[in-house]
């Protein structure tokens, strides 16, 4: 791999033999690299598996690194021979520093399981906090490999009681809205590394990983039960219940998705060449009551190989991404009527929150595509605290200082309409509708059984579906998206085709960006 001064290159930079004070920088250096351990290294090559180094070397640009904290070790010099402790904990389990990824600055830090199974020392926990509290204060966006056991007992050297006195996870949390976090989790995560990997920004996963608040040693030793490290927090847990964004493949895929998100996250790229969009005119099937799968529609809108879905196995009535619409970066949420008909459950609304404050937090517009019959209601959706998570979507939409697109599909009803829009159809910067949309209170239907309930009930029984379905004809056509733009309810009702121009339009202007 290459290192920020790499010892053998350094050795090599001239053809004087380097003065003793040196030699022994470049000794010590050497032992903290993998080539110093060939055998872990091998083993753990064998397993399929990356070392940290090689994970941040495939991450950074070549030579950017320059690392901090190399030479610590562990603090158990009471206990441990010193020399034992420079070859077999080196850099203290814990390697970090400032870097360029594509030529653009960020911080990289990753636990290194070699080194006593990527357990956080007291002296790695001050090394973490130096450079977290660098990234907070040169707002470098930060990568963490998070891979490791947890805190380690075995530290004497420092006097510790409770060990609780520990700055890194408040430090980490406090850069929220300060510097884009992103975690990527691999193999066993748990504990005090897990806290770090749950409180990033953004979560990337191999299928290997587990996550989980304790490993088997902390919940045997509860008394709750002796279980494998598999067992605990595996991702077939942790995707569907959205702790998990991303699912990658492996640790080179990882660092391409990490790689991906960073350059969106410096700003609009090149202008896409126009796109021929007259496709997304048949895009929607005829029949309307009929589910399609809405990423089609996202996919065609978004330039070519940019869209990364995030969180797909949580919520699927809801789907997220990144993505760029000609050239520009942007957050997209749109409702899936593939599940559920698109309706937002408290899931939907969780996972619709959380990715409107990201996109907040880390200044990307949003664009909203619509397609819902509102907030799925009763008694079993309210035990789960749909209130709580539908107002926390509202929300999050209604204080979006970032620019918002919302284009109305389909359906737009009631309340999970308006929450997809921000709260009210005039609070996106452009609210837009396909000619085939309708726009209510609530689903037509619905609201004809609703509004015309005694007069239904005083009917013959044989005559009431006909009378339900002539009203919602008639219904129909007064939610019809001219009628509603015709009284300004929405800005405009476009052809599909002119979608993606609309969008970057209106997000250039916003934005002021060329």
């Amino acid at each position: 791999m290459t290192e920020h001064h790499d010892a053998q290159d350094a050795a090599q930079d001239d053809d004087e033999v380097p003065a003793d004070g040196l030699l022994e920088v470049l000794a010590r250096r050497f032992l903290t690299t993998d080539a110093a351990r060939p055998e872990k290294v091998a083993r753990w090559h064998a397993k399929g598996r990356r070392t940290a180094r090689e994970n941040i070397a495939d991450l950074v640009d070549p030579g950017s690194l320059v690392e901090y904290g190399r030479f610590v070790t562990a603090a158990q010099e009471s206990r441990r021979d010193l020399a034992d402790l420079v070859v077999d904990t080196p850099a203290d389990g814990i390697i970090g520093g400032t870097a360029t990824v594509d030529g653009r600055p960020c911080a990289v830090l990753s636990y290194d399981y070699l080194v006593m199974a990527g357990t956080q020392g007291m002296r790695g926990h001050r090394k973490s906090d130096r450079l977290i509290e660098l990234a907070g204060r040169m707002r470098l966006p930060t990568v963490f490999f998070t891979e490791g056991g947890g805190g380690r007992p075995g530290d004497t050297d420092i006097p510790l009681v409770s060990a609780l006195d520990v700055g890194s996870f408040a430090l980490w949390a406090e850069l929220q809205g300060v510097a884009p976090r992103i975690a990527v989790v691999s193999g066993r995560c748990f504990a005090g590394n897990a806290v770090i990997a749950g409180c990033a920004d953004l979560r990337i996963a191999t299928p290997d990983a587990n996550l989980g608040m304790a490993g088997p040693a902390m919940i045997a030793g509860g008394g709750l039960g002796t279980f494998t490290p598999e067992e605990i927090g595996p991702v077939s847990d942790q995707a569907p219940n959205g702790v998990l964004d991303v699912l990658v493949a492996d640790e080179a895929e990882a660092v391409e998705v990490v790689q991906q998100v960073l350059a969106l996250l410096q700003g609009p790229g090149p202008r896409s060449a126009p796109a021929d969009a007259k496709h997304l005119r048949s895009a929607l099937p005829d029949n309307d009551r009929e589910a399609f799968d809405v990423r089609i529609v996202v996919e065609s809108l978004a330039d070519p190989d940019t869209v990364l879905w995030l969180r797909e196995a949580f919520a699927p009535e809801l789907v997220t991404c990144f993505a760029r619409i000609d050239g520009l970066p942007v957050g997209v949420v749109a409702n899936q009527s593939t599940h559920l008909a698109g309706a937002l459950t408290t899931g939907a609304s969780s996972k619709a929150a959380d990715f409107l404050d990201l996109c907040e937090r880390w200044g990307l517009p949003v664009v909203s595509l619509v397609d819902t019959p509102g907030f799925m209601v009763g008694p079993e959706t309210e035990r789960t605290g749909l209130v709580r998570e539908a107002s926390r979507m509202v929300t999050a939409g209604a204080r979006l200082t970032v620019p918002l697109v919302g284009v109305v599909l389909r359906r737009g009803y009631g309340l999970g309409a308006q929450a997809m829009l921000g709260g009210s159809t005039h609070r996106p910067h452009l609210t837009v509708a396909w000619p085939g949309a309708h726009l209510g209170a609530m689903g037509l239907e619905g609201a004809v059984r609703l509004s015309l309930a005694h007069e239904l009930a005083a009917m013959p029984e044989d005559e009431r579906e006909a009378a339900v379905l002539q009203h919602t004809a008639e219904l129909r056509k007064h939610a019809h998206a001219l009628n509603v733009a015709r009284v300004f309810e929405i800005d405009d009702v476009i052809d599909p085709a002119e979608t993606p121009a609309a969008i970057a339009a209106t997000l250039r202007a916003a934005s002021a960006v060329g």
